[in-house]
């Protein structure tokens, strides 16, 4: 075959540079942001009456993004809609807003710390759903309550009305069966709306009987995971109604336009509001059934207030003893509940008085909000102190308080004295499983407190009690809790290790499995929080001891997520290493490093990257080739970027030594891969390189490029492998950048080839005999794919090759000129090219024939024929 010589194109790259710029066009941006919604402006025009001659247009502007399908669905989504449909809290969240005002109204002695119910119950309907069929007994009404005329006698009103309850009773109601969560939900909300309709219309006795048949739905616990939400549900009803009555009674004590005050007593109330609100406790104390007769008297109970001042404290015992008539353990303990839900604080005041209150008190404390509990932390402690502990262990209540003052903050002036009366019966505990469950929860609250020195005291007192007789080793879980509160508000790790016995706490962890957890606790803390780099030697020794347990837990049986995950936090501490311009030192820290995380290899590249002087001692030493390579590479760059042109000839030549070891597969994230995609990528980035690399005086012309076409020949490529001949391709991009005048980018203070030779003849020539060699293998190449199941990879090729000639070649030379038509017709030959490819080829091809210095590319153009498949 006949030698192409080759002839590159000289370059311009400055003025390549501005004509590849994209344009820029100034651009007012005023109020605009991509992220901004839309808005919509939509005119409307208002035509004026016939004397005006002109009309008035009135602009509305919509600021919401406009959605097609909304407009399409007139705003209805019927996603959304059935979502709606199947969720409880949403059916039931047009009733909260009145339900949160009334908690307000209802609860002023407990403070705006408490949590209101309102809040509670949206959880406890969200929690506890069914897919069972659910059963209802619905009221169906009666007329008997309609025949009363205003002239009856007050006796047969009542006896009247009376036979309406007993008619209630005995039977006027029906039941519904299979009925769904939602359907049983929508039927409660109907009864909620009857007994309003029925309140308003003056039907006082239906509404009691709706309210006396919910409270009998509270005695069917046969879906019990539905129970919650019931008596969420018929509460709300009971509350309603207790309202209303309430409200009604207040209405009638109205004199001469004045309200009774919030805090009125009983003698401000007139008689006819008293004789009302008896009638309605003889109303219900008629009811016969114990369950409906308990609730509705609860939900007016506070209606009591109208008669006596101790009349709800005298209702309490008789109502608490009502409900151990109730058989049904569950439904009983509802009941108490909603007892407490109508008056809390007498409850709290009833309960103080009895001797035994312990379980209460804690019951108190793990269900009420942290910020309630913690406004009054003295006022429990006082009721911790005089508790029974026979009963209920007084350190059990003492962690309870200290699990809300973790969430919590207590009064700041009495932030001391708690931490004292909680730490004087902690320290007492004489079993360590007492003791650190209680010392657990109250490190937090002297954490946040507190400054090291309490912390310091807190900790020397649980390594005093745990020590003894290794209690340590059945305390693991609570002691890595420790410390991960103390460094969660402890993050400043000077501050951190001057806490005296920290570094002891940690010699407690004895099992390795746990001491890798905690080291790795506090390295993670580290990294997140040292913003600066340090060089304090208490950090750093502390550190470096800490990361060696890391790394010596290391075995043949650890994962690879595992090792992967150590190294990454000693690479991160190392990387927050420095000692500025003392460089001993910093050698120093880093040959010390070396040698500590001798076992971890992401640790060891780090190393090498950081420290030039490891890289021949250490990189050989690394398992993974690519790796290797990649480490020579980069430390030829970091050489020659310091002007080490010795050492970057010595690391570019171990690179070039290193190609041939590469094996045809690699493991590859646990999987075998092909590895000439990888070499390929290596290749490319190494020929970027070599571009910028002065020859050796001693050495030939382009020793290196030379060096490295010879490994790439001898190199043993797959059979069904194009990546030889396009590593060639590129090779070609890298000669033809050798020859221009001044080379595309340099390295700063390195004399490169285009300022040692200054466009030398005889350095020329030589680039010429190595294009030669190179096209002659990549033409060699592609006859070999001349047969027909190769047709395909001939062609891709081949384009790929005139794509290089057009890009980097001098095609007023008339040979290489004809080699550039040869390959476009061999690329469309057989029919394999992509038409809109060589199309676009051609276009820009004509379009650079435009240019002044391109005009040539007009007759090119013309030799290139489209050639269609058929």
């Amino acid at each position: 075959m006949a030698a192409f010589p080759w002839h590159a194109r000289s370059r311009n790259y400055v003025s390549e540079s501005e004509v590849c710029k994209l344009e820029s066009v100034p651009l007012d941006f005023g109020d605009y942001h991509p992220l901004k919604p839309i808005t919509v402006t939509e005119s409307k025009t208002k035509k004026m009456n016939r004397k005006g001659s002109t009309s008035s247009t009135s602009s509305s502007s919509s600021s919401s993004m406009l959605d097609p399908l909304s407009s399409v669905l007139d705003g209805t989504d019927p996603l959304s809609l059935f979502a709606a449909a199947a969720d409880p809290v949403t059916t039931t969240a047009t009733m909260d807003s009145t339900r949160k005002k009334r908690d307000k109204d209802d609860s002023p002695a407990v403070g705006s710390d408490f949590e209101p119910w309102s809040s509670k119950r949206g959880e406890i309907l969200a929690r506890y759903t069914t897919t069972e069929k659910l059963s209802i007994n619905l009221y169906m009404g009666s007329e008997k309550g309609k025949a009363a005329t205003t002239g009856s006698a007050v006796s047969e009103k009542v006896r009247t009305r009376l036979e309406e309850l007993d008619d209630l009773e005995e039977g006027s109601q029906k039941e519904l069966l299979n009925l769904t969560q939602q359907d049983y939900m929508n039927r409660i909300e109907e009864l909620n709306q009857s007994l309003k309709d029925a309140w308003s219309s003056d039907q006082k006795v239906k509404a009691l009987k709706i309210v006396i048949q919910c409270s009998k739905l509270l005695s069917d616990t046969t879906v019990i995971q539905f129970y919650p939400s019931k008596f969420v549900l018929i509460t709300d009803i009971l509350d309603t109604f207790g309202k209303l009555v309430y409200e009604r009674i207040q209405s009638m004590c109205v004199d001469n336009r004045v309200s009774l005050p919030d805090n009125f007593s009983p003698e401000c109330v007139n008689d006819t509001a008293k004789e009302t609100c008896l009638n309605w406790f003889f109303k219900i104390a008629s009811i016969r059934e114990l369950i409906p007769r308990f609730y509705v008297e609860a939900a007016i109970l506070k209606c009591n207030k109208f008669l006596s001042k101790t009349g709800i404290s005298e209702c309490l015992p008789r109502l608490t003893s009502m409900i151990r008539g109730i058989g049904d353990p569950l439904v009983a303990v509802y009941a108490r509940a909603y007892l407490c839900r109508v008056l809390l604080t007498e409850m709290m005041e009833r309960c103080k008085k009895l001797g035994n209150n312990a379980l209460l008190l804690n019951s108190v404390m793990s269900a009420f909000r942290a910020e309630f509990i913690a406004a009054r932390s003295m006022d429990f402690i006082g009721m911790i102190k005089e508790c029974d502990e026979s009963g209920f262990p007084k350190h059990l209540l003492f962690r309870s308080l200290g699990l809300n003052l973790a969430l919590a903050d207590p009064p700041e002036n009495d932030c001391l004295q708690i931490l004292n009366e909680a730490w004087k019966v902690i320290t007492k505990l004489k079993n360590p499983q007492d003791y650190i469950n209680c010392a657990e929860v109250w490190v937090e609250y002297t954490c946040r407190h507190f400054t090291k020195r309490e912390v310091n005291t807190v900790l020397a007192d649980v390594i005093k009690h745990m020590t003894p007789d290794r209690a340590f080793e059945d305390a693991y879980p609570q002691l890595q809790s420790i410390i991960q509160k103390v460094i969660t508000y402890i993050y400043d790790f000077s501050l951190l290790f001057s806490v005296e016995k920290f570094l002891p706490f940690l010699d407690m962890f004895q099992k390795e499995s746990v001491r890798v957890e905690v080291c790795k606790c506090i390295m993670e803390s580290f990294i997140k929080h040292q913003q600066e780099s340090t060089k304090d030697p208490v950090i750093l020794n502390a550190l470096l001891h800490i990361c060696k347990t890391m790394h010596d837990s290391v075995n043949a049986l650890t994962l690879e997520d595992e090792k992967r995950m150590l190294a990454a936090l000693i690479n991160g501490f190392i990387k927050m290493v420095s000692f500025g311009r003392d460089f001993e030192q910093q050698l120093s820290f880093y040959v010390e490093a070396r040698s500590t995380f001798c076992n971890l290899e992401p640790v060891l590249v780090q190393l090498i990257h950081a420290c030039v002087a490891f890289c021949f001692i250490t990189i050989p030493s690394l398992s993974s080739i690519f790796t290797r390579l990649n480490l020579y590479l980069h430390s030829g760059q970091v050489a020659l970027a310091n002007q080490c042109l010795s050492q970057a000839d010595a690391f570019f030549k171990a690179a070039v030594s290193l190609v041939p070891e590469v094996p045809k597969m690699i493991s590859v994230d646990g999987k075998m891969r092909p590895s000439d995609a990888f070499l390929l990528e290596f290749l490319c980035n190494f020929f970027s390189t070599l571009l910028v690399v002065p020859d050796h005086p001693e050495q030939g012309v382009l020793f290196l490029v030379r060096g490295l076409l010879n490994v790439i020949q001898d190199y043993t490529w797959e059979d069904n492998s194009d990546d030889k001949i396009r590593i060639y391709t590129n090779v070609l991009h890298l000669l033809s950048a050798m020859t221009q005048e001044a080379y595309i980018y340099h390295v700063d203070k390195v004399d490169s080839n285009d300022t040692l030779y200054g466009g030398d003849s005889k350095f020329l020539a030589e680039i010429n005999k190595l294009c030669e060699t190179v096209i002659a293998q990549i033409l060699d190449h592609l006859k070999t794919l001349g047969k027909e199941e190769t047709l395909k990879r001939q062609s891709q090729l081949a384009l790929y090759f005139f794509n290089t000639i057009l890009a980097h070649g001098d095609l007023r030379n008339n040979k290489l000129n004809q080699l550039s038509v040869n390959l476009w017709n061999l690329a469309q030959k057989h029919g394999f090219a992509d038409t809109r490819t060589m199309v676009k080829t051609l276009e820009y091809i004509k379009r650079r024939s435009n240019q002044p210095e391109m005009s040539h590319f007009t007759d090119l153009a013309l030799r290139l024929p489209l050639q269609s498949r058929t």
